[in-house]
């Protein structure tokens, strides 16, 4: 049979598993031998209907043929061989399904060698004023090291390793599955392809242990949030004597209490009495490194001012320079006046209103207004 499957169950591609049953039940019942006795023709398409439904059923041989077309059963077939050899005659074929779905492979080999150990990741917060100026600290952290009373082997004695006999070494076993032969991981050995006969008392066989360890750490100054440090080898160890993995330390920077960071530069953000805003002031603000500077606060400074301090931002990383400290004002409007205070700062708003010069933004805006509301009268 050279025809299309989809098109003998008169169906598409994208026919799901209903579909695919519906269009064959009808299609069989139509061409059924006992619908149409002595008919040659519709007993031959009932067989082509019963074969393009064998396989569109089945999602292992649907997605075989989806991907690789009619020739993979038609090969599979004239390959011959009974026992469990179904896919010998085909060459390739194991390698199409070990593409396809994994855990499959002609070559039977196994990973019993020594493997490098996983990598590991360790979160270490710190507080700003330490991204700052860096610092050297200790971390104690969850490990798996090498055996040492094994060296990593997992067997008490040195050669106490054999063979799997499930598996012949090979780490892996072969069923057959109707038209397929399926390699797996052999379940005896786990895919080792050998088996400790006397396994090592302390790792019980595995050839690793659990066990903390203190590890010293350098922090860079001007690190910043989500940044990583390597530490080379002091990952997981390997397994059966292949090298350790790495650990990666993940640094966190804690928020601060003044300042806010963005990249090499910090932002503070100042409250200033109303009377300091309208004559103006000098101010002292701490810094990042510990010391103070003056910022000078002009007389009629308004909300969202800001003033830059140059250099006295963050350490840029691996670079002896600093980013910038921006001073953001805001004006904070006094509360809990009594009745002689209400009345002085009325008696100033009457005064500066006579003028119309001191708020130029507000007295902007109003006007505005009232001219918008004229338009719309008229």
């Amino acid at each position: 049979m050279s025809k299309n499957y989809y098109d003998v169950l008169e169906t598409s591609h994208t026919a799901d598993d209903s579909e695919i049953k519906k269009a064959y039940r009808k299609l069989a019942m139509k061409y059924h031998p006992d619908q149409n006795k002595d008919n040659a023709e519709a007993e031959e398409k009932f067989k082509e209907i019963n074969e393009a439904y064998d396989v569109l059923k089945d999602s292992q041989k649907k997605a075989a043929y989806d991907q690789y077309g009619h020739d993979v059963f038609t090969q599979q077939a004239s390959g011959g061989g009974g026992g469990g050899h179904g896919a010998a005659g085909f060459g390739n074929f194991s390698d199409i399904f070990e593409d396809m779905f994994g855990g499959m492979s002609r070559g039977g080999g196994h990973a019993s060698g020594p493997m490098r150990g996983a990598d590991m990741q360790f979160q270490m917060d710190i507080t700003l004023d330490e991204a700052f100026k860096g610092k050297d600290a200790k971390i104690r952290v969850p490990a798996v090291e090498k055996c040492r009373p094994c060296k990593g082997t997992g067997s008490k004695k040195s050669g106490g390793a054999e063979n799997c006999s499930a598996c012949g070494g090979k780490g892996r076993v072969r069923a057959q599955q109707g038209f397929f032969t399926i390699e797996r991981t052999c379940p005896t050995c786990k895919g080792e392809g050998q088996i400790i006969k006397d396994p090592c008392s302390p790792c019980h066989g595995t050839g690793r242990i659990q066990k903390d360890k203190t590890l010293q750490v350098s922090v860079p100054a001007g690190i910043d949030q989500g940044r990583r440090i390597r530490l080379a080898g002091e990952g997981e160890a390997g397994y059966k004597g292949g090298p350790p993995g790495d650990l990666y330390v993940l640094i966190g920077v804690k928020p601060h209490k003044f300042f806010k960071r963005d990249g090499a530069n910090l932002y503070c953000r100042v409250p200033i009495s109303m009377t300091t805003a309208v004559i103006g002031s000098s101010l002292e603000i701490p810094i990042i490194d510990g010391g103070k500077s003056k910022v000078k606060i002009p007389e009629g400074a308004q909300t969202g001012q800001q003033f830059r301090l140059k250099g006295k931002g963050m350490s840029v990383l691996k670079s002896s320079a600093r980013g910038d400290m921006f001073i953001e004002i805001y004006v904070e409007t006094p509360i809990n006046l009594d009745k002689k205070q209400k009345k002085m700062v009325k008696e100033l708003d009457d005064n500066l209103k006579k003028s119309g010069k001191h708020n130029p933004e507000s007295d902007g805006f109003f006007t505005k207004m009232k001219d918008l509301w004229s338009d719309l009268k008229d």
